[in-house]
């Protein structure tokens, strides 16, 4: 090889720093991946049971939100009846227990599948509307939901609800309920981020995130809208209907006015503060969702919505695209410090 063939080929190439920094840089999401499910693992035996108890349910809102990020944050569509398949979920489940008997843990992948097939059919008119209309349509889903599981009383046990056991932990573990209830979320919030971050990085997501950024561009490449939409729309819901089956498993109760229209607006703003298109933002979200309704509740006892929403500002104020992008930035801003260090 020529000496100025040898300057081509280094110039062409990328400097070794810059090359190794991919690698650098998922070395270290799966250091911090490993910290926190450490983390995740060790937490119920130190926390006291209502401690344990609210990171389950952020668990739960994590799936949910999950959902949520895959339709909104990247299909660059928009719902605002979530909710309505996260009660889908948790009344499908509650339903086998209650009616039928059937073992909890066969309750998750049939209470996913209702939903999905839920989905699919409310993801049609996601075909032809989108923006505000969508919305709408997204919307009066939400609206008519409590009173439909109000009418069928005999199934859903009407504005009474329907009580259930909740899961007892097998001898064997020697786990107390809460703790058994906080594994069982965090093994089915952990499949289901494995889930979609390979449903992401596959031909699905590369097709989900042309229909967000190019609706035109994306039919010119081939990419058939109306298919990819209503997928959309049934992958967000199965997640929204797996986090319905474990909230049931947690509550051990579900009423039509558990689920109420605020729900799906308190996930819709959950999934915006945590961060659109992340995959930590969805818990970020969760544990916006949790812990901010009570600290507002704890702030001012006559107009908790007031300060929630003066909160929800204030966080978009200072990071418009999100906890997890402010995370980001400042990760980043740490590390030119400690680079100039």
């Amino acid at each position: 090889m020529s000496e100025s063939t040898q300057v081509t080929s280094r110039a062409g190439a990328p400097p070794r720093g810059q090359a190794q920094e991919p690698r650098r840089r998922v070395r270290r999401q799966w250091i911090v991946a490993g910290v926190l499910l450490a983390a995740a693992l060790y937490a119920p035996f130190q926390l006291v049971p209502f401690h344990v108890f609210q990171l389950t349910m952020v668990l739960v809102y994590a799936v949910a939100l999950l959902g949520l990020n895959v339709l909104v944050g990247h299909a660059g569509q928009i719902s605002l009846g979530h909710g309505a398949f996260f009660a889908a979920g948790a009344y499908g489940a509650a339903i086998m227990m209650f009616h039928w008997d059937v073992p909890y843990l066969a309750t998750l992948p049939v209470a996913a599948a209702v939903a999905f097939a839920l989905g699919l059919v409310l993801g049609v008119p996601a075909m032809r509307l989108r923006g505000l209309y969508l919305a709408l349509v997204t919307l009066a889903i939400a609206i008519f939901l409590v009173p439909l599981l109000k009418r069928f009383e005999e199934v859903t046990g009407g504005s009474m609800g329907l009580s259930l056991a909740k899961p007892a932990p097998p001898a064997w573990t020697g786990l107390a309920e809460d703790q058994w209830l906080y594994f069982l979320a965090l093994a089915v919030a952990l499949a289901s981020f494995l889930l979609a971050a390979g449903l992401l990085r596959s031909r699905v997501g590369r097709a989900l995130h042309a229909v967000r950024d190019n609706e035109i561009a994306a039919e010119v490449m081939g990419v058939r809208l109306s298919f990819y939409k209503t997928l959309a729309f049934a992958w967000s819901a199965m997640f929204a209907g797996a986090a319905g089956c474990v909230y049931t498993w947690v509550i051990g109760f579900v009423s039509p006015d558990s689920f109420p229209v605020t729900l799906s607006i308190t996930l819709l703003a959950g999934i915006v503060v945590g961060g659109l298109g992340s995959l930590s933002g969805p818990v970020l979200g969760a544990l916006f969702v949790m812990f901010v309704p009570s600290l507002s509740q704890d702030i001012n006892d006559a107009a908790p919505g007031v300060i929630f929403g003066l909160l929800i500002i204030a966080v978009m104020y200072v990071a418009p695209t999100g906890l997890a992008g402010l995370a980001g930035r400042a990760a980043n801003s740490l590390k030119k410090t400690l680079r100039k260090g």
